[in-house]
């Protein structure tokens, strides 16, 4: 994790220009312990979710739900993990990972019966992430989907080979206490919405960010939200 300078956990720099100050918990949660969390809209409270909750979907997208309902609930549709991906000159870089679907490889040797006992070398989970189109934002395939990097569709992968490339995003804390995702392969765009309609199953796509900064506009704005902080109203200070 990238420090401006050393610096207590209270006001840590996760991305720049704003400092991360105590009360955001779940950001620190999110970008430090990569613990899932919901992407809950500034706008309207909806959160993102997978389109396909299964773990061998690797071409659907994602969209805005405005209901938790009990099988996005028990399928982890709802959370997302903030994941580590390396860096950008001094920012880091994350991929955003569904709690949905995701698959814990068994270690060579072990049976399917076994769980294992303590930290006996399990693999990390593979979980599927938000893959970028090459051409977005600039054709009608800017959607995203989400997949494991080897098996999402070939526009979705990196033009140098590397599949990371269109996985990887900035995240900038906003002056209003959200996080923003601004992709590394179009630096001048952002996650936002299909025809900047913020509605319920509206489809997530790459939007020009107009607002000129890594800190985008309100209404691409998310907040992370700790599943027991899923009743707190953080979009009230727009009204």
């Amino acid at each position: 994790m990238y420090t401006q300078e050393r610096t207590a956990m209270a006001n840590l720099v996760v991305g720049g220009p704003v400092a991360v100050n105590s009360y955001d918990n779940a950001i620190v949660a999110a970008l430090v312990e990569n613990r899932p969390v919901m992407l809950v809209h500034a706008f309207n409270g909806g959160y993102l979710r997978p389109a396909e909750l299964k773990a061998e979907s690797h071409d659907k997208g994602v969209k805005l739900a405005t209901a938790l309902d009990p099988a996005t609930k028990d399928a982890q549709g709802h959370l997302w993990h903030i994941t580590p991906g390396g860096f950008f000159g001094q920012r880091p870089l994350y991929f955003i990972e569904s709690a949905a679907g995701q698959v814990t490889p068994l270690p060579a040797g072990q049976a399917a019966t076994d769980a294992g006992r303590g930290d006996d070398g399990t693999p990390k989970p593979q979980r599927r992430r938000i893959t970028v189109h090459q051409d977005a934002p600039k054709s009608t395939a800017d959607t995203v989907q989400v997949g494991l990097p080897g098996k999402v569709g070939d526009k979705w992968r990196g033009k140098n080979g590397a599949t990371e490339d269109t996985q990887l995003w900035v995240v900038t804390v906003t002056p209003w206490g959200g996080i923003t995702f601004v992709p590394i392969t179009h630096p001048d765009a952002i996650l936002g919405f299909k025809d900047h309609t913020v509605s319920a199953d509206s489809e997530v796509r790459l939007t020009y960010n107009w607002g000129g900064d890594f800190t985008g506009t309100v209404i691409n704005t998310f907040y992370p939200r700790l599943p027991n902080e899923w009743d707190v109203p953080y979009h009230h200070v727009f009204t």
